[in-house]
């Protein structure tokens, strides 16, 4: 399930996927040792021009771009990466120079083949630092108001037998970081709670159950603990639970689920340091609040109890899968859902409704777990940044939504995610589209309280198609939509396009391609900006 990327929704994957893989298993590797390695150098030149607001002038820059796609597949270890670093010369002020690096990569190696892997993701990227991060799409016009992000994850996975009963175990390590010196948005107004700095999450579950067979229902125990620190008031996020989950078949192909256990989530804080002679809050040179060690640290979030949920698992097929739930949790009613579809050969169908206590760190890295082994990262032709879009062979992965919107708060998490995508003979094509509400967590006392329940609402869409014109050429479209109706003091953005790209091959190793483009930028107390891009270049594989 691509897009059901949350940890607080851990007790399920585990209920769920415990079950699952038991019945089904995990391969170990591919048959046969296949290793593609493409390093490539580019040069491009681009173009940019405002046809609506902005300051109407003829942007120009040339890049140099060095970078390299591969792929690795064996028995034991299958990997993918995608990496590019590039130099933009600017022909003029508005353009300056600039150094890009991005990638993502997802890799795994079988320690134990079936048994014993270990398993690593990573990514690298650009976000708006202006205050418009839901209009990531646009980043030629953003200039240098731009963060670097990094993020990745390590670590192993068990999946063993015991007799009849399955065990499985998991330990994550993730770090996540904004490198910025960009503490205020484009008005000059401090963003609550700061700039975004780093965080660790350590992540270790574990389970043990039995597929229907000897009894007539399955059962799986599984336990887990998380936590997080963060650079941002020292914040401290801890997330402790146990559970039991049953599934029983109905009909061949209908079950009922449910499951029971205990959780306690606590988030703390460090209390912000108030100047003495003007009482206000101290700011660091980024924009930071400062903290307060003197004090005892104040709680931000704070529930432990009963969690429970019941519901119902479809597999009317090996293509087809249906689970609805709904229960209690966090203090109130709680509903998750997935359904997965293989429409056909190289068709794919998805569609997952969310509900969890999330951080922009927790949730990049676990968005970064359910990425593809195999994957097309898509780039935006006219700047070579990632585009939080990949295409493999389960469908459409995008990040767009833990992309959007960036803070170091903690905040619950709801939303729905849908996708679909078709290869079929020349043609390949799909569709994402999105919905998320983060309500924020903060102490209800001090400067911070006026934050505690504030919500965004973020809404995305993005379509592709690509085809293949002859042997050597192809065209390649898509077109975005995002809107971010920001509740915690910042702007209401809306970010839209689209772009085409021409791909011709030259031989063997040399490629030209060509590109024009249509961007739109509106924001709250900002003139729209539509803009117009193009650019031409070519592409040497090694």
């Amino acid at each position: 399930m691509p897009f059901f990327s949350s940890s607080g929704a851990m007790p399920l994957r585990l209920g769920g996927a415990a079950l699952a893989l038991a019945v089904t298993g995990i391969a170990p590797g591919k048959a046969s040792a296949r290793v593609e390695i493409a390093p490539y150098i580019e040069v491009d030149q681009t173009v940019v021009t405002d046809i609506k607001g902005g300051d109407g002038d003829l942007l120009t820059y040339t890049t140099l771009a060095v970078g390299a796609d591969g792929s690795v597949a064996t028995r034991r270890a299958e990997a993918q990466v995608s990496l590019r670093y590039e130099h933009q010369f600017g022909w003029n002020r508005r353009t300056p120079d600039q150094d890009i690096f991005s990638g993502v990569a997802r890799a795994r190696y079988w320690a134990i083949p079936e048994t014993l892997s270990l398993e690593a993701s990573g990514f690298a990227s650009r976000v708006r630092s202006d205050g418009f991060y839901g209009a990531n799409n646009s980043l030629v016009s953003a200039g240098k108001a731009t963060d670097d992000v990094y993020s990745f994850y390590v670590g192993p996975t068990l999946t063993t037998h015991i007799d009849d009963l399955f065990v499985n175990a998991a330990y994550r390590f993730g770090y996540t970081e904004i490198d910025t010196d960009v503490g205020f948005d484009s008005s000059g107004n401090r963003q609550h709670y700061g700039a975004y700095g780093d965080s660790t999450f350590h992540s270790l579950t574990g389970s043990v159950g039995m597929k229907p067979g000897d009894l007539p229902f399955g059962w799986v125990v599984s336990a887990g603990y998380d936590r997080e620190n963060s650079s941002e008031l020292k914040q401290r996020y801890t997330d402790a639970w146990v559970r039991g989950d049953v599934t029983v078949p109905v009909t061949p192909t209908v079950a009922l689920v449910g499951g029971v256990g205990y959780e306690k989530i606590r988030i703390t804080q460090q209390s912000v340091l108030v100047d003495t002679v003007t009482g206000l809050p101290v700011i660091d040179d980024n924009g930071n609040y400062a903290g307060d060690p003197s004090v005892p640290r104040v709680i931000a979030y704070d529930t432990d109890g009963i969690m429970w949920d019941v519901g119902v698992l479809w597999r009317p097929s090996r293509r087809t899968s249906l689970e609805v739930r709904v229960g209690r949790r966090y203090d109130s009613m709680h509903y998750v859902g997935t359904f997965s579809w293989q429409t056909g050969p190289g068709g794919s169908f998805q569609i997952a409704y969310f509900d969890t206590i999330d951080s922009f760190g927790r949730g990049l890295n676990n968005s970064l777990s359910t990425l593809p082994f195999a994957f097309d990262a898509m780039r935006n032709p006219f700047t070579g940044d990632l585009t939080g879009c990949l295409s493999g062979e389960s469908g459409v992965d995008c990040l767009n939504d833990a992309l959007a919107g960036i803070t170091a708060a903690n905040y619950r998490r709801r939303g729905i995610q849908a996708q679909y995508s078709l290869s079929q003979g020349r043609w390949n094509w799909g569709v994402g589209l999105g919905w998320s509400q983060r309500k924020f967590l903060a102490p209800d006392t001090g400067v911070l309280a006026v934050v505690n329940g504030l919500k965004d609402d973020y809404y995305y869409g993005t379509g592709f198609v690509g085809v293949r014109l002859d042997a050597a050429s192809s065209l390649t479209g898509t077109v975005y939509g995002n809107y971010m109706d920001s509740g915690m003091g910042g702007v209401n953005v809306s970010n839209y396009g689209a772009w085409v790209t021409y791909a011709r091959q030259y031989g063997r190793r040399l490629t030209g391609h060509a590109s024009v483009g249509l961007d739109a930028l509106d924001a709250t107390d900002v003139e729209q900006i539509i803009s117009l891009l193009g650019r031409i270049g070519v592409r040497y594989q090694f």
